[in-house]
């Protein structure tokens, strides 16, 4: 069975919640107690699985990247494809 609702008893279902709910004594927190460094938590978005790119992939993005940032630097712009100055 699934259950549907409109927009308008959703938003009146979240204008009648409360801010801040009581909360069970055994309730269990979402994210990790410990502390960490990362700016997300990991079941928001985990680590990647996968590995980084080749090595001429890498070497290909830094080249394109710094030749923009080169023209930029000398006071072109190249923002539509074309150089010019400005």
């Amino acid at each position: 069975m699934d259950l549907v609702l409109s927009d308008e008893e959703l938003t009146a279902l979240a204008l009648a919640a409360s801010p801040d709910p009581e909360l069970s004594r055994d309730a269990v927190p979402i994210q990790p107690v410990a502390p960490t460094t990362d700016l997300l938590p990991t079941w928001y978005m985990p680590a990647s699985a996968g590995h980084a790119e080749p090595g001429w992939r890498r070497r290909v993005a830094l080249v394109v990247v710094s030749a923009i940032l080169l023209i930029n630097a000398a006071g072109l712009c190249v923002t539509y494809g074309h150089v010019t100055l400005g």
